[in-house]
């Protein structure tokens, strides 16, 4: 036996089977839940309890009973260690940058909020010729046509039509496999079929690829052996003669690729070198927020005030009430309100477009790991005094209690039931 000390959650439960009325759909008796008041309780028994479905309102704790309640409330969670910004949060992010830059946020043609379009100014100079905007050609390089331009234009297109088909038949007739000649005297050898002369025919001068010259290549395949050649030009020489601590080249640019395409953190765009002319700086700070350091407690109303105008202004949403767009964090989970365990948001999204109460553990052997298994070492606090419940349902008088005991200790779960104290008069 103990004294209760203040370090300990107090909970006293009520049960409830009862419907009550539901804040969401507004059905009468539609809100079925578990309750308890919280006394008092610990950050760790609160985390454990929210693990296992719970929330609250103040110091009311409840739990809904999912498969019966009008609204199922499943939990989500999003891990801040692992965030992974989407493509909305970088341009924010970017938009930020530039402003701290240079002091500008004002959208314009051309904003950074754009995607880049590096690939296809890189495309422009592989192939040699530059790109001109219609509106950068003046009026007087623009000269008209005359009649015999126009028609010498046009018989130049039709003979580079000409040229294109037997290009194509050529290149049919290359692919055929060849046949075997049965009889030289044949009909055949008298004369050659038409496939057979354009084999040999040879492009007239101006007309068609030149054979002098090396076949056009693709601007991505040009990038990629500039690539390779960077890296090769980078990499450590090796004593002549030991050519096994040379990297393959190939497997040397496919590990740079990987490396390469590595999701960028959220301290990769927060964390960003500014110029030293930029307009304004941005200095970020970590406090300490459990307990409150100084800082915490100095800014916090602050920092709380500037989200809530942010999600006003921008959002047009009411105060305190963000819409299902915005929350789009990844990764995240959701609560199987079965076997509590986490299941990414991604799994549970189409069984719940079926149902509202759904099962997110796929392994339908999974039983609940943390439920109730020795009923007499919950803790109770009675008389102000800490005892295991199997001493208290001795000395207990009246009539047995133990059913509510048993349904408070399996939706808690083992560990809290022993960890928390149950109040009894």
């Amino acid at each position: 036996m103990a004294a209760a000390d203040r370090s300990s959650s107090i909970v006293e439960y009520f049960g409830g089977e009862a419907g009550y009325r539901c804040g969401y759909c507004k059905n009468v008796t539609g809100n079925l839940s578990h309750g308890m008041w919280a006394h008092s309780m610990t950050v760790q028994d609160y985390q454990d309890l929210i693990d296992r479905g719970w929330r609250r309102s103040g110091k009311y704790v409840y739990k809904p009973i999912m498969n019966q309640t009008c609204c199922p409330q499943y939990t989500i969670r999003c891990r801040p260690l692992h965030f992974q910004p989407s493509k909305s949060h970088k341009k924010v992010l970017k938009k930020m940058l530039k402003f701290l830059a240079k002091g500008d946020s004002s959208k314009v043609a051309g904003d950074v909020t754009e995607e880049p379009m590096d690939s296809h100014r890189e495309d422009a100079v592989a192939c040699s010729f530059v790109l001109k905007n219609e509106s950068d050609i003046s009026q007087s390089e623009l000269k008209p046509l005359s009649v015999e331009e126009m028609e010498r234009v046009e018989t130049e297109d039709n003979n580079e039509e000409e040229e294109m088909k037997k290009e194509v038949t050529m290149k049919k007739v290359e692919s055929e496999p060849p046949q075997t000649c049965v009889d030289k005297d044949s009909a055949g050898s008298s004369e050659r079929s038409d496939s057979a002369k354009l084999v040999h025919t040879t492009p007239k001068p101006g007309k068609g690829a030149d054979l002098s010259k090396p076949p056009c290549r693709k601007a991505k395949d040009i990038r990629k052996e500039r690539k390779l050649h960077k890296l090769l030009q980078n990499q450590p020489h090796t004593v002549e003669g030991s050519p096994s601590q040379v990297e393959p080249p190939v497997l040397l640019y496919q590990n740079s690729k990987s490396k390469a395409n590595q999701p960028k953190s959220l301290e990769d765009f927060i964390f960003v070198s500014l110029p030293d002319d930029a307009t304004h700086h941005l200095e970020v700070r970590v406090v300490r927020s459990s307990p409150p350091s100084c800082q915490f407690k100095a800014t916090f109303q602050e920092s709380y005030q500037v989200y809530k105008r942010y999600q006003m202004a921008i959002h047009k949403d009411p105060p305190d009430k963000p819409t299902i767009s915005q929350g789009q964090y990844r990764p995240s989970d959701l609560l199987c309100p079965e076997t509590y365990v986490w299941v990414p948001i991604e799994q549970c999204l189409p069984t719940l477009e079926h149902s509202k109460y759904c099962r997110f553990n796929q392994d339908l052997k999974a039983v609940d790991e943390g439920c109730i298994k020795e009923l007499g070492r919950v803790r109770v606090l009675h008389k102000r005094t800490v005892i295991p419940y199997s001493m208290y349902k001795k000395r207990r008088k009246g009539p047995s209690d133990e059913a509510s005991v048993q349904q408070y200790a399996s939706l808690v779960g083992q560990t809290c039931s022993e960890r928390m104290l149950l109040f009894r008069n």
